[in-house]
C-alpha cells in the first residue's frame, strides 16, 4: 500500500519549492533590469557601433562608445586563463581524488580552500606589488600592468573551483568501475583517465563553467593588474580593460549616455555568460543521447 505524505513532507516541499522560486526570479529580475537599462544606449549608439567600435571615450568632447577592445580582452584573457588553469586543476584534481597519500591530500585540500577564501583584492595586491614588477623585470617592458599579468591571476583565481568541484565528481565515481579496470588488465593510470575522468565528466564540466564564470566576472583584480586602459589587446605585454573592469572604473562618475553604455557593457557580459552556459548543457546533452 502506498504511503501518503505526511504534513511535515509538504511543508519541506513547498519551503524547496519557494527557494527554486525566488531563485529563478533573481535571475529574471537581473535579466529585465540590464535589459531595460542597456537598450537605449544601444538604439541611440547603433548595435554594430557598439559591439564592433574599436574606440572608447566616453569623457571626450566627442564620445565614442565601441567596445570591441573590451570584448576582445575578455575574450582573449578567459581563454588564456582556462588554457593554464583547467589543465593544472585538472591534474591536481585527479592527483588528490586517485593518487595523493591521505596527509598529502588533507595539506593540499586546506591550501585549495584557503585559495577560495582569498578575497579578489587581495590576489590583486600581491599581482600588483609581485606579479607586475616581474613581469616587467622579467620580459623587459616599460609597464608589467599587461593582459598577460590578467591571465596569470585569474588562472590562479580558479583553480580552487575546478579543483574542489573535480575532487568532488571523481570521488563519487563509484569504485565498481575501477575495480573491474583493474581486474581487466588496465594500469591505475588508464583507469583513471580512461574510466574515471568519463565517469565524472558531467561534474568537471562544472567545475570548468564555474571557473569560466569567474574568469568573466572578476573585477577588481584584473583592475589592479591590467593597466585599465581601452586598448586593442594586440599583445599579451599592452595594459588592456576587460567588460568588467570598464563598468567599475567609470559607473562611480557616469551621467547620461555614458551611464546608460555602462549598462548595456554589462547587458553583453551577462549575455555572453548566459551563452557559454547554454553551450555547455548542450554538449552535454548531446552527449548523453
Amino acid at each position: 500500500m502506498k504511503k501518503k505524505p505526511n504534513l511535515l513532507e509538504h511543508i519541506v516541499h513547498g519551503i524547496f519549492l519557494i527557494l527554486g522560486l525566488i531563485t529563478v526570479g533573481c535571475v529574471l529580475v537581473i535579466t529585465v533590469y540590464l535589459v531595460v537599462s542597456g537598450i537605449p544606449a544601444i538604439r541611440e549608439i547603433g548595435l554594430v557601433a557598439f559591439l564592433f567600435g574599436e574606440k572608447w571615450a566616453s569623457t571626450s568632447a566627442e564620445p565614442a562608445y565601441g567596445i570591441l577592445p573590451f570584448i576582445l580582452t575578455s575574450i582573449y584573457g578567459t581563454a588564456g586563463a582556462i588554457a593554464i588553469g583547467v589543465p593544472i586543476g585538472f591534474l591536481t584534481a585527479v592527483y588528490l581524488a586517485k593518487a595523493a597519500p591521505r596527509r598529502v591530500k588533507a595539506v593540499v585540500g586546506q591550501a585549495v580552500s584557503m585559495l577560495a577564501g582569498i578575497p579578489s583584492v587581495v590576489y590583486g595586491l600581491v599581482g600588483m606589488m609581485v606579479l607586475v614588477p616581474g613581469i616587467r623585470r622579467v620580459f623587459r617592458v616599460p609597464d608589467g600592468a599587461s593582459l598577460l599579468a590578467s591571465i596569470i591571476v585569474l588562472a590562479i583565481m580558479i583553480l580552487p573551483s575546478i579543483i574542489k568541484m573535480s575532487v568532488t565528481a571523481l570521488e563519487a565515481v563509484p569504485k565498481e568501475y575501477e575495480d573491474a579496470s583493474l581486474a581487466l588488465g588496465a594500469t591505475p593510470e588508464e583507469t583513471w583517465f580512461r574510466v574515471s575522468v568519463p565517469a565524472a565528466k558531467s561534474g568537471i564540466a562544472a567545475a570548468v563553467v564555474l571557473g569560466v564564470g569567474r574568469a568573466i566576472g572578476e573585477a577588481m583584480a584584473v583592475m589592479m593588474v591590467a593597466g585599465n586602459a581601452a586598448n586593442m589587446p594586440n599583445s599579451l605585454f599592452q595594459s588592456v580593460r576587460f567588460l568588467t573592469t570598464a563598468v567599475a572604473s567609470e559607473m562611480s562618475y557616469s551621467s547620461g549616455l555614458q551611464r546608460q553604455a555602462l549598462f548595456s557593457i554589462a547587458l553583453v557580459l551577462f549575455l555572453f555568460i548566459m551563452l557559454v552556459n547554454a553551450a555547455l548543457n548542450f554538449f552535454l546533452k548531446g552527449e548523453k543521447k
